[in-house]
């Protein structure tokens, strides 16, 4: 690996991550590594727990729980853990535009920044739009998704001398608690499951994080409103993407773009993006602020407002 030639801040932090997975490429490189001090090996073990990891390059959490962007998972590990620690974070986000609203809650833990569990819960409020269709005013669906997401190859910030980015596998299984609404609108299942494969590649000499992710997938509207419909209930692959430009240490910007299947024949589903900004006052506490289109949702065209997540890492 090449010697790191950011600035003073990133170079101490690079030294700090690389030191707390034992692999530094400044060591690589045949720098000589300073042995620890008297105070500092009087320090008492952290243990398995802690938060080696580059500001921001866990990611925030997506809508589903995964780590990566607001709207779409990322090959990254969630958490501060580097591959000696475990990791985790919660979060909270409300996506707000015209006719409705979303609340989303949700926590995962990362093992050795190798493997990733998630949990959210998500509740979307119709507010008049369920009065219009008959459902009552302010009448909500709500969803639980549990995910799992495995790295099988590269590493996003270590290895900044290869063209390989990091590859992770994912599957989340989604359930929704409105079965018999479901149904009438012409979905096949109130359940089901998303596959995806992320690549992420972070160019440290450039500021810049890229991630491309295919899902394969038959929810409608991320599973808020079922799986399947009459016009296809199968599987089908989208892409979605993400580009994050560091501006410091601690603050990014970016775009996201999201495919969406078309299933429902009642309820047209447009595609997603959003320009966001990444702020971590903190190692362990992110805020995520977003101008997201989502398009058509149920009866309702244009549908664009705001996003605004917080986490906290560990």
């Amino acid at each position: 690996m090449t010697p790191c030639n950011r600035t003073r801040s990133w170079c101490m932090a690079c030294t700090v991550l690389l030191g707390a997975v034992g692999a530094g490429a400044h060591a690589q490189s045949g720098e000589t590594r300073v042995a620890p001090t008297a105070a500092e090996s009087a320090r008492p073990d952290p243990g398995v727990f802690g938060s080696g990891k580059l500001i921001l390059t866990g990611g925030v959490s997506p809508l589903e729980g995964a780590a990566g962007g607001g709207l779409t998972p990322w090959a990254v590990i969630g958490g501060q853990g580097t591959r000696d620690e475990i990791g985790a974070s919660a979060f909270y986000t409300r996506v707000g535009v015209q006719d409705y609203h979303l609340d989303d809650i949700g926590v995962l833990v990362g093992f050795f920044n190798r493997l990733e569990l998630s949990i959210a819960k998500q509740r979307f409020d119709t507010e008049d739009v369920g009065a219009a269709l008959g459902l009552g005013r302010g009448f909500t669906f709500s969803q639980d998704i549990v995910g799992i997401k495995l790295r099988v190859a590269g590493d996003a910030v270590l290895a900044q001398d290869s063209w390989l980015p990091q590859f992770a596998v994912g599957i989340q299984y989604k359930r929704n608690d409105r079965g018999a609404v479901l149904d009438a609108i012409g979905a096949r299942d109130d359940d089901g499951v998303d596959y995806y494969l992320s690549a992420t590649k972070l160019y440290l000499d450039h500021s810049l994080l890229a991630n491309l992710t295919l899902r394969m997938t038959r929810a409608n509207q991320i599973g808020l409103l079922g799986f399947g419909g009459d016009r296809s209930d199968r599987h089908k692959p989208q892409l979605e993407g993400s580009i994050a430009w560091l501006l410091s240490r601690n603050v990014a910007i970016g775009a996201e773009y999201r495919m969406k299947p078309d299933n429902l024949g009642i309820a047209g589903e447009d595609d997603w993006y959003d320009a966001f900004v990444a702020w971590a006052p903190s190692r362990h506490v992110s805020l995520t602020l977003a101008w997201a289109h989502l398009g058509n949702i149920v009866i309702e065209d244009d549908q664009r407002g705001l996003y605004a997540s917080v986490q906290i890492a560990l």
